[in-house]
């Protein structure tokens, strides 16, 4: 029942994505979340490190897209001084703002990457177009609104079931 919320690859962070091998497996593009996938919550800009990440994923060879459920402000005001395309009001798990993003990027689902900090919206959606999803930890948990709390609380009833049906091993988790 929850094996739709499996992500192919976990991660600590963005920073530990293997993004050379990726390339190298025929992968070209990147969608990801923003909010506790790239940055907290509340964090209005990308620090030096991200910065330096996103200029990587581009000297690598890769399109990236930030796709967000979040609203315009918060998106635009995060992606546009970095000259990211992104969507925003995306309603994760919808299927529309996934084919958007790769029909922005002029990719199939074969070449196209999802990453994010949720099961239930990044994971999920990825999966059923059957794009590469990658789950990394969430930045700031303590910030994230209800709508997020929610999916947390499920998350966790879907990881218990995983774990007993010996799909969700602690050990998987790349460091």
């Amino acid at each position: 029942m929850f094996e739709m919320l499996l992500p192919k690859v976990r991660v600590n962070t963005v920073f530990d994505i293997d993004l050379e091998d990726l390339y190298a497996q025929g992968y070209r593009g990147i969608i990801t979340d923003l909010d506790n996938t790239l940055v907290g919550a509340k964090a209005p800009l990308a620090h030096p490190e991200l910065i330096a990440w996103f200029e990587l994923v581009k000297k690598t060879g890769f399109q990236l897209i930030i796709v967000s459920n979040n609203h315009l402000k918060r998106v635009s005001d995060f992606a546009t001084p970095l000259d990211i395309q992104y969507l925003h009001e995306a309603r994760k798990p919808s299927l529309k703002s996934f084919n958007k993003a790769m029909k922005m990027m002029g990719l199939s689902n074969t070449e196209t990457i999802m990453v994010g900090d949720q099961m239930l919206t990044d994971v999920l959606g990825g999966n059923r177009l059957g794009l590469l999803t990658v789950l990394v930890l969430p930045i700031s948990v303590q910030d994230e609104g209800w709508g997020t709390r929610i999916n947390r609380r499920v998350e966790r009833i879907a990881l218990k079931s995983l774990r007993k049906k010996g799909l969700w091993l602690e050990e998987e988790h790349k460091e």
